[in-house]
């Protein structure tokens, strides 16, 4: 019988979920449907009901809505408790359960291209991605972690929440840096947050959250244009996809392939 699987978010078109889930299935004989749900602000709750009412199985969450999923769960895993938000639902024992896989999927994803210990490291973004990233960056001990956010609210809510970390508004932006990690939206809308030249002269590491199947979001085309080397986040989309695939089914599919497919 198949299970039924989904990802809600907004926007959500572009959400490549379906085919990651879809191949990781096919890799395991495991037969399910993955879809895509658009929520907007007031119905997001009652569509993860609903969901879960109809005998769905599992649910990823994206942007905007991963700490009102966190907020929802019944029961939480330590790394989402850390993070204050979530990507990934189910149910046990009629229970909602909540993780965060993003900061493990990221982690996995980094190792390819870069170690994060020793370095000094600038988020963009203060929001649910951010929150899913913080402590798993943390624990691979960075000489420095910088979160920096569009309002000195949220930065001021950010510090309290992770106090490890330096806060701060995007125009108090200031020095060298290792790796910068847009955590942002702004990619989504083709947009780009443009930081002060001397972040970029020493030529860090330009990471995206966000990812396009074909071509170079708009923060990794400006910082190509930098001269630094950048990377979208499909990478991170497929690790995090794994380890939500394995909370869900208890295999651990390969990643390798799926992300060679995706690539090509």
């Amino acid at each position: 019988m198949s299970q039924r699987f989904a990802v809600i978010g907004n926007p959500i078109a572009h959400s490549l979920s379906p085919v990651i889930h879809q191949a990781f299935a096919k890799q395991v004989n495991i037969q399910l449907t993955y879809e895509k749900i658009k929520a907007d602000d007031p119905s997001f709750e009652l569509l993860v009901s609903d969901f879960f009412a109809q005998d769905g199985k599992g649910l990823n969450i994206t942007l905007p809505f991963k700490q009102r999923a966190f907020a929802m769960a019944q029961q939480s895993s330590f790394r989402c408790q850390q993070a204050g938000a979530a990507n990934t639902l189910w149910m046990q024992a009629n229970q909602l359960h909540a993780d965060n896989t993003d900061g493990i999927g990221l982690i996995r994803d980094l190792s390819r291209y870069l170690s994060v210990n020793g370095k000094r490291v600038l988020i963009l973004g203060a929001g649910g991605a951010a929150r899913g990233i913080v402590s798993p960056l943390l624990e691979n001990h960075p000489a420095e972690l910088i979160i920096a956010s569009r309002t000195s609210a949220k930065a001021e809510e950010f510090q309290r929440a992770f106090p490890q970390t330096q806060c701060l508004s995007f125009d108090e932006i200031e020095g060298q840096f290792d790796l910068v990690i847009n955590a942002t939206s702004a990619s989504l809308v083709g947009e780009f947050v443009a930081l002060p030249d001397e972040c970029m002269s020493a030529k860090p590491f330009c990471y995206d959250l966000s990812y396009k199947q074909h071509g170079a979001t708009a923060f990794v085309q400006y910082a190509r244009e930098s001269d630094c080397d950048a990377v979208d986040g499909l990478g991170m989309l497929v690790e995090q996809a794994a380890e939500a695939f394995f909370i869900w089914n208890g295999i651990m599919p390969e990643t390798e392939e799926v992300l060679t497919l995706l690539r090509t």
